[in-house]
């Protein structure tokens, strides 16, 4: 059963930042990307909750690029505005339709490829 996040989270979390600091424009990743890229394979719920807390980093978090690993916006509830993060994904060039980026497999940006596991 998943816990809730606590202070034992917050080093995953800066990791979690510091990879989606490198996702450049344009592009996107998921959630489960992210926790394989860490080593923590099946831990996308938590990269999620980090991806909701980012708000409070220190600096900006390009968390409009994570979405699930079927390009959906799940997140998009987390932006203030639920169309924020389309709109500003399809401000980087992601076609969006019925709340899912649709050219997902061509700005999919895997951070083990492109940081190096």
């Amino acid at each position: 059963m998943d816990k809730a996040p606590g202070r034992g989270d917050y080093t995953f979390f800066q990791n979690v930042y510091e990879v989606v600091k490198h996702i450049p424009f344009g592009r996107a990743t998921s959630y489960g990307a992210i926790a394989n890229y860490l080593g923590s394979r099946g831990s996308a719920r938590m990269v999620g909750w980090a991806m909701n807390a980012s708000h409070h980093a220190p600096e900006p978090i390009p968390a409009h690029r994570v979405v699930n690993r079927n390009g959906m916006l799940t997140g998009k509830h987390h932006f203030g505005s639920p169309d924020l993060m389309q709109q500003l994904l399809e401000s980087e060039g992601a076609i969006i339709e019925d709340d899912q980026i649709k050219n997902f497999s061509k700005i999919f940006w895997d951070p083990a490829k492109e940081l190096g596991l």
